[in-house]
Order: structure tokens, then sequence, then C-alpha cells
């Protein structure tokens, strides 16, 4: 890293600073999108486009610290992913439209991006929260979060009042939100 000349307590990131910050954040990057898209091949792309935008700016970092370097490099990854987020469904229908598609990602590259995102550990603590919901909390959660069912469905089919439904739904995702397997989980996400 090169010292900033204007300012003797403040680091400039230089080609060599990207890379290092490469080797430290990329993995746990490609796990911040994929926790975010549920997509490898657009996590995959994110990641590159970070650090691309990373590598372009450089110059503009201006931090003390690695911890600075760290902030400064997933605000840039926010940012990408609000683009995606943005041009995704313009982009995707455009690209359906003309008979595109994107090269899906083989099985092995495809259990290769789960691996390095930690979707297994995710999937673990999840099945963790979810054991320690009752069975209510747990079905209601999963008709209205996981099929997507609206209040007036789940109360019909939990055969319970609409106010009841909302109240089991909120219960459990307040139960899981408290409980210790998705605490280890957002602490685990929050270094990002």
């Amino acid at each position: 890293m090169d010292i900033d000349i204007d300012s003797p307590d403040r680091m400039s990131l230089d080609a060599d600073g990207v890379a290092r910050l490469y080797a430290a954040h990329a993995k746990a990057m490609l796990g911040f999108f994929m926790r975010r898209t549920y997509q490898p091949e657009a996590s995959m792309d994110l990641v590159a486009e970070t650090f691309a935008c990373a590598f372009r700016d450089r110059d503009r970092f201006r931090g003390i610290d690695e911890r600075e370097q760290a902030a400064w490099l997933y605000g840039i990854a926010r940012h990408r992913l609000i683009d995606f987020a943005r041009r995704g469904r313009v982009e995707r229908a455009a690209l359906e439209r003309l008979g595109f598609s994107r090269r899906a990602l083989s099985d092995g590259e495809y259990e290769r991006v789960e691996e390095l995102a930690g979707l297994a550990e995710v999937r673990a603590l999840l099945t963790a929260g979810l054991d320690g919901l009752g069975s209510e909390q747990r079905a209601a959660l999963q008709l209205r979060v996981l099929e997507e069912r609206s209040y007036t469905e789940l109360a019909e089919m939990l055969d319970v009042s609409e106010q009841t439904a909302r109240a089991r739904v909120s219960r459990a995702l307040r139960a899981l939100r408290d409980s210790a397997a998705l605490s280890e989980l957002v602490e685990s996400d929050e270094h990002v």
C-alpha cells in the first residue's frame, strides 16, 4: 500500500492491496451474494464485478486499516447488488426475448459455489432454528414464507382466525430471530 501524501495517516490501495483484499474476502463475498441472490452464476459475476470496481477505483480509497478496506469493499459489493436487482428484471426479459440464456453451471461448479458460500452450514443452522419452533408456528411459517400463502389462506388452512395466523407467523419469526442457531448465522454475516 502506498501512503497518501496529503494525509500521512491515510492509505490508498495499490494493485497488490486489491489482490490481498481478494485473497482475504472473495470466498466470504461469494457467500454474501449467494445468501442474497440464491443464484450461483450471478453471485460469481457479482464477486468479479465488485473486485473489478475495487481495482478500477483503488485510488479513491482513503482509509487507515484493513477494517476500513473491508468496509469500503463491501460498500462496493452492496452497490453491485443493488445494481443487479435493478437491471436484473429488464436484462433477463430482454435476453429471454432474444432467445439467449446464461451458460448453466455444471453440477460440480454449482456444488463448489455452494461449498464456498457455506450454504450447508446455513441450511443446518436454519434447520436447527426451525426445529426449535413449535409445530403450530413452524406450520404457519412454512405456509406464509415458503409457500407464500396469504394470511386469509393461512387462516383457512390452519382453521384459525386471520389474527391468530398473523400472530403465529410473527411469533415464529421472532423466535427464529432470537434463536441461538440463527444468532450464529447473523453473527457470521455481520463482518460482511
